[in-house]
C-alpha cells in the first residue's frame, strides 16, 4: 500500500471531525508522511456545507497548535465508502447512520473513532456545540488519543505493504 486515507464524520462536519481533520493533518505532516496520508472530515446531514469549523473549535484547536481554519464542512457522499480505506464515526449514532448507506462489502471501513485511541474507555466523543468551553477541550482530548492510534494504525498499514 502506497497510500492510506482517513475520513472523520460527525452531524453537520462543524466541531468533531473537523477538529480530528486538523489533528490528524497535523500529526501527519509531523510524521513526515502527507503524500502518503490523506485526511478528509464530513458530516452526516448537510446542515452547514460550506461553512468554516465553529468559532470555538478553532479557537481551542489554535491554542494545541492545530489549524482549522481552511477546512469547510461537507456533507458525506456514497463515494467516499469506496475512497476511503477508513471511514470514522465520531459517535454511535453516526456509525448507525453510516453503516446504513455503506455497501456491504465496504462495510469494515466504517468503525468508531476512539476504537483507536489508547486507554480510553469511552465510544463515543461528545458534542460541544451546545455547551460551554470544557466541551471543546474534552473532544480535543478525546481526539488526539484517537488521532495517535489511527497514525500507528495508518504507518502499520502502509509498512505492511512495503515488506
Amino acid at each position: 500500500m502506497t497510500h492510506f486515507s482517513v475520513l472523520f464524520v460527525c452531524t453537520g462536519n462543524i466541531c468533531r471531525s473537523p477538529t480530528a481533520d486538523g489533528v490528524l493533518r497535523q500529526m501527519v505532516l509531523q510524521a513526515g508522511l502527507s503524500d502518503r496520508i490523506t485526511v478528509d472530515s464530513a458530516g452526516t446531514t448537510d446542515y452547514h456545507v460550506g461553512e468554516p469549523p465553529d468559532r470555538r473549535a478553532q479557537q481551542h484547536a489554535k491554542k494545541r497548535g492545530y489549524d482549522l481554519s481552511t477546512l469547510r464542512a461537507r456533507e458525506v457522499v456514497d463515494q467516499d465508502f469506496s475512497r476511503f480505506d477508513l471511514v470514522l464515526a465520531m459517535d454511535a449514532g453516526h456509525l448507525a447512520h453510516l453503516r446504513r448507506r455503506c455497501p456491504s462489502q465496504l462495510q469494515s471501513k466504517v468503525q468508531l473513532f476512539l476504537a483507536y485511541a489508547d486507554q480510553c474507555d469511552e465510544t463515543d466523543v461528545p458534542d460541544p456545540y451546545y455547551g460551554g468551553a470544557d466541551g471543546f477541550e474534552r473532544v480535543l482530548d478525546l481526539v488526539e488519543g484517537g488521532c495517535s492510534g489511527v497514525l500507528k494504525f495508518a504507518q502499520a498499514q502502509l509498512n505492511a505493504e512495503s515488506l
